[in-house]
């Protein structure tokens, strides 16, 4: 076909920023090995430890706020620089802040460690803006919601492997019973080996071929887009979703040294913030299949198969830094019941909305209520009920604003702010009278809240003639 050769080269730009996905997953779930760490280095309160996560994530809310400025004033920014200069820039400024903790070891400075997490974020937040967009125009815009699916499948197998690789760099081989050295010297290696990539990611987009994106469509001046209560509402539910969900991977590292839970020190922790992280995966990679032309039958095979093959692929990789899996074996319970919810679920977005915030409002209940194993998996179990809760809320968020998309986009994009505020606000009742253990009523409300947003936003869609779920596979 006399096309052949773009679509070569738009394969190559796709794998590239597919790469990038990649590495946005491994450094957020990265950060919940360097929290128990700088809480034990630094001797910090479990609030404090968590301000990891604010200057990582309120990152994103000032990038995507200064875009949503820049765009209201000027116009849309990127079509002035380019979109692949756009890719180019986010990747230069994350490799800067990697970079920082170099003078953040030489100083143990925790405030520049906080620094060069919020330069990262500050980087990925433009990366975000540009690379769905990208992905999306790689190829048929019709199979857009395939690609982004492939890469949202790419970027939570970051989020498996990125926790055991930085544990991996920073305490070596697991040894049971030995706590290894803390040494903030061995952060050097991991984050000036993560510059490294970035800009090397930045050198091979600059020499890749890659479609030319315009915007052409204007920012709405004035508060048109707050009249959709769908929008205002979902802003919420991003704020929630994303707090949500990075707040019950952060605090696993301090909830595991409970003795009642499994009692162990901060440099064994990886494996189950990596399980955690990895049941992301599980979710979206089983979602993904919707996406593919394939029969019925074959497709029902694979929702079972999928899961439990993706659940190998975690295990496997926790084992190779020498880590004992087989207590994790008894997780394949909880991944049979989130099977079965999905199911129930249909494919469609408000209905699983309601039934996955139901389901892991009620996991987490059960793991207030209870202890060891039972208690960790229905907490981790979490990650299987988040993984598709993003495209859910996005979908519904967005339905029916015609020349106001754009607008709630960035609206949406700046809710990740969330993911800034509810892990410190956990880790505060932590400190306080409630304990680790039960501060995870924090994620039971925010569930409670997305399960609501599920069932009401059906019905205020209703109204205005949208009916997503009349459509199967609208929420993936």
């Amino acid at each position: 076909m006399s096309d052949s050769p773009q679509r070569s080269s738009y394969t190559t730009a796709f794998v590239v920023i597919v790469f990038t996905f990649f590495f946005w997953g491994f450094v957020a779930a990265s950060n919940g090995v360097l929290i128990p760490m700088f809480k034990k280095n630094f001797e910090l309160s479990q609030f404090q430890s968590q301000l990891v996560d604010f200057a990582f994530y309120v990152a994103y809310f000032v990038g995507s706020l200064i875009y949503f400025i820049l765009s209201s004033m000027f116009g849309d920014p990127l079509n002035k620089i380019g979109y692949k200069n756009g890719l180019i820039i986010g990747l230069i400024v994350s490799a800067l802040g990697a970079l920082l903790f170099i003078p953040a070891v030489n100083g143990a400075s925790y405030g520049l460690f906080l620094s060069g997490l919020f330069i990262i974020g500050l980087g990925f937040a433009l990366l975000q803006i540009v690379a769905n967009p990208f992905v999306i125009n790689l190829g048929d815009p019709a199979n857009g919601s395939s690609r982004l699916n492939f890469a949202g499948g790419i970027n939570s197998l970051g989020t498996t492997i990125g926790p055991v690789l930085l544990a991996y760099a920073l305490y070596g081989i697991v040894s049971p019973g030995k706590e290894q050295t803390l040494g903030l010297e061995n952060l050097k290696t991991p984050y000036v080996g993560l510059a490294i990539v970035l800009l090397g990611l930045a050198l091979l987009i600059a020499m890749v071929k890659m479609p030319v994106i315009q915007n052409d469509e204007k920012i709405e001046k004035g508060n048109g887009v707050f009249r959709y209560p769908q929008l205002t509402l979902g802003m919420l539910a991003i704020f929630i979703y994303v707090g949500t969900e990075v707040t019950i991977g952060s605090n696993l590292g301090a909830l595991l040294e409970l003795k009642d839970i499994k009692g162990i020190d901060h440099t064994q922790v990886d494996k189950y913030i990596s399980l955690y992280w990895g049941s992301l995966m599980i979710g979206r990679m089983t979602s993904s299949l919707n996406s593919f032309k394939i029969s019925q039958t074959l497709k029902a095979l694979l929702s079972v198969v999928v899961p439990f093959a993706v659940f190998a692929i975690i295990l496997f990789f926790n084992s190779l830094r020498g880590a004992d899996v087989s207590d994790l074996y008894i997780y394949m319970v909880w991944i049979v019941l989130f099977i079965a919810v999905k199911y129930a679920g249909q494919e469609k977005p408000s209905r699983t909305l309601l039934l996955f915030g139901i389901a892991a409002m009620a996991f987490m209940v059960a793991g207030i209520f209870t202890s060891g194993d039972v208690a960790l998996f229905s907490f981790i179990s979490g990650g299987l009920f988040c993984s598709v809760m993003w495209p859910c809320i996005f979908n519904l968020a967005i339905a029916g604003l015609g020349k106001y998309t754009n607008q709630g986009s960035s609206l949406l994009i700046m809710m990740i702010l969330g993911g800034a505020i509810i892990p410190p606000l956990q880790g505060k009742l932590a400190d306080g009278s409630l304990g680790i253990h039960a501060s995870y009523w924090v994620p039971v409300v925010g569930f409670a809240y997305l399960a609501w947003y599920g069932f009401a936003t059906r019905r205020i869609l209703q109204k205005q003639g949208i009916d997503y779920d009349a459509n199967p596979g609208a929420g993936n």
